[in-house]
């Protein structure tokens, strides 16, 4: 409702403004072309986040004072704090960096999107900047053309920049033309009044452009041509401040629960800030003032005064706050509560995790992982175990052995209720993320979406196997029941299997690997065994041939069971961006070698 109410409002007060002035016109397009400048940067430094900014945010994230100088580093090279902020949303809701590294992100944003405005108040407002922007829109547009990644970025880059500096050339004309036609500073209000009303006003103006740098640009371009107040100027600035946050806020919507929090850290830092900027007001005045005339910055130089003000409160706001970040944490995790795990709705899959192909695949990483430990509680519970006595018991063959105990389970209703729901959301997520994802990310797509059909393939075979085994577990004919709990045991055997190697963590990669093709080589000298072993009680009459049918039956699902699952795990315990796991694909046997491994 709110959309439709203020697209038409915006456009009704730009088509007055081009019909009271022509001036205003420059002064629009120029806002325009700056945003466009925008669009083309994000664009262009998205190019370069297949893997590098990625592997440097988990890297600098470790510690708050590292993601308070990524957060600074990052939004000065890009000049948007906006990117850097929708980066990490996405990367908080893949789990790539924790709440309180992406609070420190955030709270750094806020001091590298000052550099802006020292930037346009130092040399964006004293030079001819268009004889800058054209030779970059001439290059950044023909190389934007070029097939390789790297250049196209670059291109997208170098044009954005020239974008922004014609934009800031066309605000600059109009302005000063501008104020031949009507002047805006007799408007002006002084004292708290203007303070607030100003505040709000860029707060406005913010939202409506949704970039905080295009409106401190535009404030500093009307302040040098006098068609606002200092004072108005600063209360625009803080109000710029306060406003940038409804990017994190829109790119939180379609994020998890921790992109919502810091979407919601992001709000709180910046309102303390705004507010702390509007208690002191003074005392900031005089502190840009004694700074002003350290640095020799003459005393009517308003743009920059105005970016050291900028500067300052930022500066001040992340002093007062960073102490304080675990409890905001803290706070956050209260307010916004994890809900209730329910197995039936995927936990890590959300379109902020579409942004960047390294969150793309850390986030279904994640999902598919979701999906096997569902189906690892049905697979327990169909062949009558627990998941606790798979991976705590001590001895798990004597356990299985022991253990008559037979669970009551639907699996026809389980796997609607818990596999199929993943599933879906799992390929229908694939399906969405391949038309953004680079070609060299298929192959770990294709890879994921096997495993997860191989997954479900397995939870099948299990209920297949569920009722004889069921039926035999608890026979009296000892033969059988043994035969049938060896069955129980290589199931549960791999599944742990699985689960110790991905909780160790930074295991060997190359190593786990050889590891579970020693578990297919062991399934086939077993399948061998098999066959000797119902031969041989079969003959002696121990077995009826009706339990020798279905006994070899059984096995080739467990067989079936036991290849999935060890490829499901070699799927997702190597690493898309990892050498290692590149040495150790090269490594793991084919089905011949493991034939050859099991008969030696």
């Amino acid at each position: 409702m709110l959309r439709k109410i203020l697209l038409p409002s915006i456009l009704g007060i730009l088509g007055y403004g081009f019909w009271v002035s022509p001036d205003f016109k420059e002064i629009a397009a120029g806002v325009s072309i700056f945003l466009f400048g925008m669009l083309f940067l994000e664009d262009g430094f998205k190019s370069f986040t297949g893997g590098m900014l990625e592997k440097l945010l988990q890297k600098t994230t470790n510690k708050t004072w590292k993601s308070l100088l990524f957060g600074i580093v990052s939004t000065t090279i890009m000049q948007s704090s906006s990117l850097v902020s929708v980066i990490t949303i996405s990367f908080i809701s893949a789990g790539l960096v924790t709440l309180v590294a992406g609070i420190g992100i955030i709270f750094g944003a806020n001091i590298g999107t000052t550099t802006g405005a020292w930037l346009v108040a130092a040399f964006g407002l004293k030079v001819k900047i268009s004889a800058y922007a054209m030779p970059m829109l001439v290059f950044g547009i023909v190389l934007s053309f070029q097939k390789s990644k790297y250049l196209k970025g670059f291109g997208s880059v170098l044009a954005g920049l020239g974008f922004l500096f014609l934009g800031i050339h066309y605000m600059k004309e109009g302005f000063e033309a501008f104020k031949d036609t009507f002047d805006l500073a007799a408007l002006a209000v002084e004292g708290y009044p203007g303070l607030f009303l100003f505040a709000g006003i860029g707060v406005a103006a913010t939202v409506i452009m949704q970039s905080s740098h295009a409106t401190l640009v535009l404030i500093l371009t009307a302040l040098a041509a006098s068609q606002i107040t200092y004072e108005n100027a600063l209360a625009l600035a803080i109000g710029a401040n306060v406003g940038t946050t409804i990017t994190a806020i829109i790119g939180s919507l379609s994020a998890n629960i921790q992109g919502k929090r810091l979407a919601g850290a992001h709000l709180i830092f910046n309102a303390v800030t705004g507010i702390i900027a509007i208690a002191f007001i003074g005392q900031f005045v005089w502190a840009v003032d004694a700074i002003s005339n350290r640095v020799g910055i003459a005393a009517d130089n308003y743009t920059m005064k105005l970016a050291v003000f900028h500067t300052l409160f930022n500066l001040v706001g992340v002093i007062v706050m960073v102490p304080l970040i675990h409890r905001l944490a803290d706070s956050l995790f209260k307010v916004f509560p994890e809900k209730a795990k329910d197995l039936a709705q995927p936990l890590y899959l959300s379109e902020a995790a579409i942004e960047f192909p390294e969150t793309v695949l850390k986030a279904l990483k994640k999902e598919v992982w979701h999906l096997f430990d569902s189906s690892f509680e049905i697979m327990a519970h169909g062949i009558n175990l627990h998941r606790r006595q798979i991976l705590k018991s001590t001895d798990l063959q004597k356990t299985i052995d022991e253990d008559r105990e037979i669970h009551e389970l639907d699996i026809d209703e389980v796997y609607e209720r818990k596999v199929k729901v993943l599933y879906s959301a799992i390929i229908d997520f694939i399906s969405n993320a391949q038309a953004q994802m680079p070609s060299i990310y298929s192959e770990e797509m294709f890879r994921l979406r096997k495993a997860s059909a191989e997954i479900v393939e397995c939870v099948k075979h299990v209920k297949h196997l569920r009722k004889n085994a069921t039926r035999y577990m608890v026979s009296d004919n000892e033969h059988i029941r043994d035969e049938y709990n060896r069955l129980r045991y290589q199931v549960s055997m791999i599944l742990r299997e699985i689960y110790r190697l991905r909780d160790e963590g930074d295991y060997d990669h190359a190593l786990g690997m050889l590891e579970l093709d020693e578990l297919k080589a062991e399934i086939q000298l077993e399948h061998r065994q098999l066959d000797e072993r119902v031969t041989r009680i079969l003959r002696n009459d121990q077995i009826t041939a009706m339990m020798a049918t279905s006994l070899l039956n059984d096995f080739n699902y467990v067989d079936e069971t036991s290849r999935q699952l060890l490829d499901t795990a070699q799927a997702l315990l190597v690493s898309h961006s990892d050498l290692v796991a590149e040495a150790a694909r090269e490594v793991v046997l084919d089905k011949d070698e493991i034939e050859q491994a099991s008969a030696a």
